[in-house]
């Protein structure tokens, strides 16, 4: 098996970078890339450091199949939903590898007690999603709803907004925003 390949494969399909998985994991992305290159051959409690970063555990990153993702395919399945976020909610980017895109659709996942951070997020554009799972404040302006199952938002980007996940149990929503922020 080719770790290296298989490294830098599942790393970009995750959509992270060699420095965003170094910063992740407290090494240099020097030391990612000298291993993606098979140039050194870490041990198995260095992989399994640099695999927490992405996560996946260490039987997956050896029993998985990967598939790579097609530009021209319509479907995108787990495997191809690189995770953009970060503050511990996961940002599952649908379509990442599609040229051109003109939205960006995210299936995110918020563990109880996870937030967008404490900044408010302010970008260009539009975005709207349902709550599929949970409870989730959102905060847009002045305004602030606790949104559950079947609840929908829709915002001008450009005001300041957060969410968080004030419930016991995971919260899944699935948005989109145009333009594409990721």
């Amino acid at each position: 098996m080719d770790i290296g390949a298989r490294l830098q494969a599942i790393r970009t399909a995750k959509g992270l970078s060699q420095r965003e998985l170094a910063k992740r994991v407290g090494v240099t992305n020097s030391t990612i890339s000298l291993i993606e290159q098979n140039k050194v051959s870490p041990s198995v409690s260095s992989l399994k450091k640099v695999l927490d970063g992405i996560p996946i555990s260490l039987s997956d990153f050896f029993t998985l199949d990967f598939i790579p993702e097609s530009e021209d395919s319509p479907f995108f399945p787990p495997a191809q939903q690189p995770d953009v976020g970060s503050e511990g909610v996961h940002l599952h980017l649908i379509g990442k590898s599609r040229t051109a895109r003109q939205m960006c659709i995210l299936r995110e996942v918020m563990p109880p007690g996870t937030d967008t951070g404490a900044d408010m997020l302010q970008h260009e554009g539009e975005e709207g999603g349902v709550v599929v799972q949970g409870r989730v404040e959102v905060t847009v302006g002045e305004q602030v709803r606790v949104l559950g199952p079947g609840d929908g938002y829709y915002f001008e980007s450009r005001v300041p907004h957060r969410f968080r996940n004030i419930g016991e149990e995971e919260a899944i929503i699935v948005s989109a925003n145009t333009p594409p922020t990721f």
